[in-house]
């Protein structure tokens, strides 16, 4: 356990340290918001000609910089309570069908004789009509030893269940947006599939296969014509910073105490609802999101202000949703989710809550692993210490 009175004075022996890391922080921050200031007032047409050849500029404003003063889209919606705000979410999202998935995962290695790891995945299918109902599921997936190989790294292990979560998220989403092809046809408003997480994934040795998946779902996502967004609740991307030192023709000097939401909370994004204009990504590393009909990359982003008073969330959205005019109507589905849920999409939340594996879970996991081996004669022990912490907690 953790005793408080022990921390409070270790905090208090590094108050200096914690002191002077605020005071850098705060000379970082005012630089930045010095810089975006400045940026805004530059028209588009500067701001094409400056990055447009840039390949790493972390990111390139769309036209829509044009229509604002200070990086800032302005919501149109005012109320003097929460509940005229529930009235309008109920009006934008009435037989809308929206769809979050996300998943949970486990691995024993250090409590059983062998190394064993599960996922549990979990989505939410809305259609906001009383004469449908809706769906709330999950579906879980054992990872047998076999599948892992002989590495004996935990760190790998670990790696390669995550990968089979993320897989299996982005497959249940891809799922969804295979049912809805041919919505507009049906006479259905536009529906909205969120993706817990960044769409924009860069390249590494373990995220090769997940990266590649993510660009096939935002090319799924344009060519079913069904929007899906990947919903960031607190991002610590520096795309943003990117572009204002590149813009600036100054070697990247990034404050890595800082991100991008540090900088628009501070300065631009005062209101609940307000965003920033549709930004093309320009990361470096996410070569794989380069589409060769656009010359630009298949995914973008925007940062939206959902509460009144915590940073914006960052709000990943392939780019054929701005090109065909469909972002505003995608993001008053993603402000009406976020009023309904309080700040943050219902959707994704009960998703989130149907997917959870809690400590309780993990032994029942264990337990019925102890059962099937006994049943099945295999060969399995269990750890004393893994015992005593069931018997404990």
């Amino acid at each position: 356990m953790l005793f408080r009175e022990l921390l409070t004075e270790e905090l208090n022996k590094q108050r200096e340290e914690f002191s002077r890391f605020a005071q850098s922080q705060a000379g970082d921050l005012d630089y930045y918001v010095g810089e975006l200031t400045r940026f805004a007032e530059k028209s588009f047409a500067d701001i094409f000609g400056i990055l447009h050849d840039c390949a790493d500029c972390g990111a390139m404003p769309s036209e829509e910089t044009s229509l604002t003063q200070d990086f800032s889209l302005n919501f149109r919606e005012h109320w003097k309570n929460h509940e005229e705000a529930r009235r309008w979410a109920f009006e934008i999202l009435k037989n809308r069908t929206t769809f979050a998935a996300d998943g949970s995962q486990i691995v024993l290695e250090r409590e059983i004789s062998f190394r064993v790891g599960g996922v549990q995945i979990g989505w939410f299918e809305n259609p906001h009509d009383p004469a449908k109902g809706y769906e709330k599921n999950a579906r879980f997936i054992v990872i047998p030893p076999q599948d892992f190989g002989a590495d004996a790294d935990v760190g790998r292990a670990d790696s390669y269940v995550g990968e089979r979560r993320f897989t299996a998220e982005i497959e249940k989403v891809k799922e969804f947006l295979d049912k809805k092809r041919g919505w507009q046809a049906a006479g259905e408003p536009l529906p909205l599939a969120f993706y817990d997480g960044t769409l924009l994934l860069s390249v590494t040795e373990f995220q090769r296969n997940i990266t590649a998946q993510l660009v096939e779902l935002a090319r799924l996502s344009r060519d079913c014509r069904v929007p899906v967004i990947g919903y960031v609740d607190r991002s610590y991307a520096c795309d943003l910073m990117t572009m204002l030192d590149s813009f600036k023709g100054a070697k990247a000097e990034l404050a890595r105490s800082l991100d991008d939401v540090s900088i628009l909370h501070a300065s631009t994004l005062k209101n609940w609802g307000d965003r920033t204009p549709f930004c093309y990504s320009r990361r470096h590393g996410l070569d794989a999101f380069f589409d060769p009909q656009t010359d630009e990359s298949l995914v973008g982003f925007v940062y939206l202000q959902t509460t009144s008073d915590n940073p914006p969330a960052r709000i990943d959205v392939p780019s054929w949703i701005y090109t065909e005019g469909l972002l505003d109507e995608v993001l008053d589905i993603v402000r009406a989710e976020c009023v309904i849920g309080l700040g943050y999409p219902y959707a994704l939340e009960t998703a989130d809550q149907t997917a959870v594996i809690t400590v309780r879970d993990r032994e029942i996991f264990l337990r019925a692993l102890q059962d099937f081996a006994v049943r099945e004669k295999l060969e399995f022990s269990v750890s004393r210490k893994s015992a005593s912490k069931g018997r404990r907690r």
